[in-house]
């Protein structure tokens, strides 16, 4: 069983800034990517940004320059660094892991954590 639990989101005024949290925990054999992905009311889950084991990150190009992802691999904990915030921000943002539970799990498979709420007033 893999849990992932996120922490950090809130209200915020526009061009604040604000920093999520995620820790994945129980049968994680191999980390491999983590992420951030975000859905604002009516819309579909888009990408925020991943980071992978090895640091390589990938961006959604409305966070670009505002946003930064990090992860510390020994605790299994993904952080995402909001910068410069706008109410287009506003959405449940969702950590997710791309990983194998255990050694005879043979494939990754995506782990979602329940979501925390940021609201960018204006």
């Amino acid at each position: 069983q893999v849990q992932l639990v996120e922490s950090g989101g809130g209200l915020v005024q526009a061009g604040g800034s604000l920093r999520l949290s995620c820790v994945a925990s129980g049968n994680i054999f191999n980390n491999n990517r983590m992420g951030w992905y975000r859905q604002a009311p009516g819309k579909q889950r888009e990408l925020v940004t991943t980071i992978t084991a090895d640091g390589s990150t990938n961006y959604g190009d409305s966070v670009a320059g505002r946003f930064a992802i990090s992860r510390d691999n020994g605790k299994n904990t993904v952080y995402l660094q909001m910068n410069s915030l706008k109410p287009e921000d506003t959405a449940v943002y969702y950590c997710n892991a791309f990983l194998r539970a255990a050694p005879y799990v043979l494939t990754y498979k995506d782990y979602w954590g329940q979501g925390t709420q940021v609201t960018v007033s204006s």
